[in-house]
C-alpha cells in the first residue's frame, strides 16, 4: 500500500504534517480530512531501496535481535522518546546490517513513519516476520515496552537452542571433516605408490589389495566428475526447495525420517508455541498471530496446517479443535492448545509447551549424536583395518615365498 507525505491546515489555520497510508491518493486526502479542513500537499513516499547490493543476502542473527530488544526494552523504560531511542539502539549495535537498518528507521520516525511501518519497508527481507508483526502489535495495544521486553526472551531462546545445535555438532563434523581429507590423501597419493611397488613384484594380489586399488583407480578418474555431481545434486535440492511442490515435497520427506523427522515435527511445534504466546502477550489478535506463527515455521508442511486452521477459527470454532485435523503437528500441542482456550491460558500454556519442546529438542539431538559418534568411529575403524589388511597382506605373502 503507498504511503503519502501531507501538510494539512486546521480551521484555525494552524499546519500539521504527517504520513498516511492509502490505496489512492484520493482515499488519503479523504483519511486526511477527517482531521484536517485543508490538504496543503500530498506526495508519495517512494518506497525505500537498498543501497547494499548484498543486502538480501545478509541475515540477522537471533543474538543481534536479542540484544537489540533488550536494548529498546531498557531506554523506553527509561522513558525517552522513540526517535532518540532508536537512535541510541542504532548507534550501539555491532550488527553492521542491523545498525544501518535502525539508522534508516530512525530517520524514517522522525519524519512521522510508525516504527513496524518503517521496519516493515526497510528490513522486509532481513528481520523475521516475528518481529515485525509483534512491534506492529505492541504499538496497536499501546504497550512497545512490553512487546520488546518479550521478543528479547523469544531471541535470546532461539539463539541458545541454536548454540546448543551447533555445539553438539561441532565435534562428529570435525571427525567426518578430518576423514575425508584422509581418506582422499590415501587413496590419491598412497595407494597409487604401493600399487606401483606390488606391481612391480609381480606377485598374485589378494583380492582385498584388489578392490582397495581398483576404488582408488576409480576416484581418480572420476573424483572430480562425481564431486562436481555431489555440487549438483546439492544446487537443485535448494533450488527445488525454493519451489512450492519441491519445499512441500522436501518438507514432507524430513518428517518421515527415521530420528530426524521427530526432532523436526518439535522443532516445528516450538516454533509455533513461542510465537503464538509472545504474539497474544503483545496484544495480536488471534487470528493474524495463527497467520504470522505459521509463517514463522520452517517446515511447510507444518506451517500449511496451521494455514489451513485460519477459515475454521474466523468461522467461530476454537483453534484446538481445527489442529485436530492436522496429520504433521504433534498431538500434545493440539491437546494442550484446546485445553489453554479452554481455561482462557491459551498465551501461558503455549509458553510452557514451548518450553517443553525446547528441552525435548535438546535431548533428542544429543541422543542422536550419542549413537552417531560411536557409527563414525566403527566405519573409520573398519575402513582403516581395511586398508592395513590390502597393504599388508602383499607384503606378508612377498616375505614368505624368500
Amino acid at each position: 500500500m503507498p504511503t503519502y507525505k501531507y501538510e494539512a491546515s486546521y480551521a484555525s489555520g494552524e499546519r500539521v504534517s504527517g504520513v498516511v497510508e492509502a490505496v489512492s491518493r484520493n482515499d488519503a486526502v479523504a483519511q486526511i480530512r477527517q482531521t484536517c479542513e485543508v490538504v496543503l500537499s500530498l506526495k508519495e513516499i517512494p518506497k525505500a531501496a537498498s543501497a547494499d547490493p548484498l543486502a538480501r543476502f545478509q541475515k540477522i542473527s537471533a543474538k543481534s535481535l536479542a540484544l537489540t530488544c533488550q536494548q529498546f526494552s531498557i531506554i523506553l523504560k527509561a522513558g525517552l522518546p522513540l526517535v532518540q531511542t532508536v537512535d541510541l539502539v542504532a548507534g550501539q549495535s555491532n550488527d553492521k546490517a542491523l545498525g544501518r537498518l535502525l539508522r534508516q528507521v530512525s530517520e524514517d520516525v522522525s519524519n512521522g513513519w510508525s516504527l513496524s511501518y518503517s521496519f516493515t519497508q526497510r528490513g522486509g527481507k532481513l528481520l523475521p516476520v516475528t518481529f515485525i508483526e509483534t512491534v506492529r502489535a505492541g504499538e496497536e495495544s499501546g504497550d512497545l515496552l512490553s512487546a520488546f521486553r518479550r521478543m528479547a526472551d523469544y531471541f535470546e531462546r532461539m539463539n541458545k537452542t541454536r548454540e546448543s545445535v551447533v555445539s553438539a555438532l561441532t565435534y562428529p563434523s570435525f571427525v567426518i571433516f578430518v576423514a575425508v581429507i584422509v581418506v582422499g590423501i590415501i587413496m590419491g597419493y598412497a595407494v597409487p605408490t604401493f600399487t606401483r611397488m606390488f606391481t612391480s613384484m609381480n606377485i598374485e594380489l589378494p583380492w582385498v589389495t584388489v578392490a582397495l586399488i581398483a576404488v582408488s583407480n576409480f576416484f581418480q578418474r572420476f573424483g572430480l566428475v562425481l564431486l562436481l555431481l555431489l555440487v549438483l545434486i546439492i544446487a537443485g535440492v535448494r533450488m527445488a526447495g525454493m519451489t512450492e511442490k519441491g519445499g512441500m515435497a522436501l518438507s514432507r520427506a524430513q518428517l518421515k525420517l527415521p530420528i530426524v523427522g521427530g526432532i523436526v515435527r518439535m522443532s516445528g511445534a516450538s516454533q509455533f508455541a513461542h510465537t503464538m504466546s509472545t504474539l497474544l502477550a503483545a496484544g495480536m489478535p488471534i487470528l493474524q498471530a495463527i497467520e504470522v506463527s505459521g509463517k514463522t515455521m520452517t517446515n511447510r508442511c507444518m506451517s500449511a496446517d496451521i494455514a489451513d486452521t485460519l477459515p475454521g477459527v474466523e468461522g467461530g470454532r476454537s483453534l484446538g479443535e481445527c489442529m485436530a485435523y492436522s496429520k504433521e503437528l504433534p498431538g500434545m500441542l493440539v491437546e494442550m492448545t484446546a485445553v489453554g482456550e479452554a481455561t482462557g491460558s491459551l498465551e501461558s500454556t503455549l509458553q510452557v509447551l514451548a518450553e517443553y519442546y525446547d528441552s525435548e529438542v535438546d535431548v533428542r539431538v544429543k541422543r542422536a549424536l550419542s549413537l552417531l559418534e560411536p557409527a563414525i568411529i566403527v566405519v573409520l575403524a573398519v575402513f582403516v583395518v581395511f586398508i592395513l589388511m590390502a597393504v599388508y597382506l602383499p607384503m606378508f605373502s612377498m616375505y614368505s615365498a624368500i
